[in-house]
């Protein structure tokens, strides 16, 4: 988001969790996670569950390199506690380095217009909100083209977005706008909802049915989804569905897309009609087909 309002060369410290652009690789990280993201999507939830009920965080921040990169303005977030460091332990660790004269710009995004204008906030705080009003013009359009195009079709599918595997959890936030602007309707969740778990029981009593499912699990590549196919199959084997029939189960990845609340959630929702409704937006399956991949 900073580097969409033109602040690239601006931008002196990132997250452990930032990649994008490839611009950013390399500038000095602030913080860590104390949960090791090497084991399974089972073995992770319990391990935040756990620290959570324990010590209240799942990150660190690197007070030291804080220090040294010596911040004008921090853009952080108070959205999810689990995605990310939170609110009071940025508030922490600039008091441990005695620095009041810091701007704090915590973004709290609970719907696709949230996101938008959270463009607008970090562009207006760095200086630069002519640049922040030109991409959310581009932002906007590109998604009512998208959805000029979803709306010509005439049928919306009954759609399931998965963001992890075990436990289930449902996609909430902007997710539903997503699934409505790329052509289908959202199963489970309303925009703004946070992410609810559902057990089997609860899977095999969606009524209506899901016909497309997409697994797109949070901070998961689509190679580290893949790793999880057998536990997948367990858990949706036999269900009643007809995305089961028809094979329109789709794992993309939930790292780059989805449930980062940023510029590409565009490309989230572009990815999103490709499986919805892949003969209409055929030319999008093939923008992103290193993404995405049919189950």
């Amino acid at each position: 988001m900073v580097c969409a309002v033109g602040a690239a060369e601006d931008l002196v410290g990132v997250s452990h969790e930032c990649d994008f652009p490839e611009s950013i690789v390399g500038r000095p990280i602030l913080t860590s996670s104390r949960v090791s993201v090497t084991g399974t999507s089972g073995e992770i939830d319990r391990d935040v569950r756990e620290l959570l009920r324990t010590v209240l965080t799942v990150y660190d921040v690197d007070v030291e390199t804080l220090r040294a990169v010596d911040p004008e303005v921090i853009v952080t977030q108070d959205l999810c506690d689990v995605c990310a460091v939170s609110l009071s332990d940025v508030e922490a660790a600039l008091r441990s380095i005695a620095r009041s004269d810091v701007q704090i710009v915590s973004l709290k995004p609970g719907r696709l217009d949230d996101v938008i204008e959270d463009v607008r906030r970090v562009g207006v705080a760095l200086g630069r909100a002519d640049e922040a009003d030109a991409a959310i013009v581009d932002l906007r359009a590109r998604l009512a083209a998208l959805r000029e195009r979803a709306g010509a079709i005439g049928t919306r599918p009954n759609v399931l977005t998965i963001e992890w595997i075990d436990p289930v959890m449902v996609g909430g936030t902007w997710m539903p706008e997503l699934v409505e602007i790329a052509g289908g309707h959202a199963l489970v969740t309303q925009p703004g909802d946070h992410a609810p778990t559902l057990d089997r029981a609860a899977l095999a009593a969606l009524d209506p049915a899901p016909d497309v499912v997409l697994v797109k699990p949070c901070g998961f590549k689509l190679e580290r989804t893949e790793a999880e196919l057998g536990d997948l199959r367990t858990l949706l084997d036999g269900l009643p569905w007809p995305a089961l029939e028809t094979g329109r189960v789709f794992l993309a990845d939930g790292n780059a897309y989805f449930n980062r609340p940023g510029p590409r959630l565009v490309e989230s929702a572009e990815i999103l009609a490709a499986c919805i409704h892949p003969t209409v937006f055929a030319d999008l399956a093939a923008k992103h087909a290193a993404s995405f991949r049919t189950w």
